[in-house]
């Protein structure tokens, strides 16, 4: 029995017609595949690498100060002597200058100029000996008790057992009075200050007397310290 088929379910009569879409689908993949390689080169291209970028440094040109030029002072204009020409036959007046030299008058100058020597102050002058030597009120003996009793010994100085003689110099003022006080032979520092205090609160002395005039006159006098046994 033979088994007839109908045109419409016939795949046979297709065949072509899927033979012809299989081709154009490989052709379109084609394109397709060639159109993207041809993308991407085109792409690539465009991309560049860090290293091959160049910075182009902008190049600033160097400006100099400008010159001043200094304009050169003015010239001095200077004005034409204006001379004065005068003829032969012209008259001239003559002007006479006085002189200092006529009104001068003549001083005469004599040799016998007397000189003039300054002689020192007896008040600044310091004598060393005179014809009255200065004079503690009362005299020597007098002038021995008042450094008795009014010298203080040193504690220091007992204790060390330090003992001798003070030298003190001073001068003798006109009106009495003492003056300049110094030690010029010390022995110890403390000594010594107790003798210089006990000569500047002396009384005023009789002043020394050079010519039946009084002057000032530099002492000597020596202070003595000596422990009790």
């Amino acid at each position: 029995m033979e088994v007839k088929k109908s045109k419409s379910a016939n795949l046979e009569n297709k065949k072509g017609t899927w033979i012809l879409m299989g081709l154009v689908a490989v052709f379109a993949l084609l394109y397709v595949a060639f159109e993207w390689t041809q993308h991407e080169k085109k792409y690539d291209g465009d991309i560049l690498d860090a290293g091959d970028i160049v910075l182009e440094e902008e190049v600033i040109p160097i400006t100099m100060p400008e010159k001043k030029t200094v304009p050169p002072p003015p010239q001095a204009v200077t004005q034409a002597e204006v001379l004065n020409i005068v003829e032969d036959d012209a008259e001239i007046e003559e002007t006479t200058i006085a002189s200092t030299d006529d009104q001068a008058e003549f001083v005469e100058i004599s040799d016998d100029v007397p000189i003039v020597v300054e002689e020192p102050e007896e008040e600044q002058q310091i004598f060393q000996v005179v014809e009255n030597m200065p004079e503690f009120p009362g005299g020597t003996q007098a002038l021995l008790q008042y450094l008795k009793k009014n010298i203080k010994y040193p504690t220091i100085c007992q204790e060390q057992g330090i003992q001798g003689r003070v030298v003190v110099q001073f001068v003798v003022n006109k009106d009495g009075s003492i003056v300049d006080p110094e030690v010029i032979k010390p022995i110890n520092p403390y000594l010594d200050k107790e003798a210089l205090r006990v000569v500047s609160t002396m009384p005023k002395w009789k002043p020394g007397e050079q010519r039946g005039k009084p002057v000032r006159v530099k002492f000597t006098l020596p202070v003595q310290f000596k422990l009790s046994n």
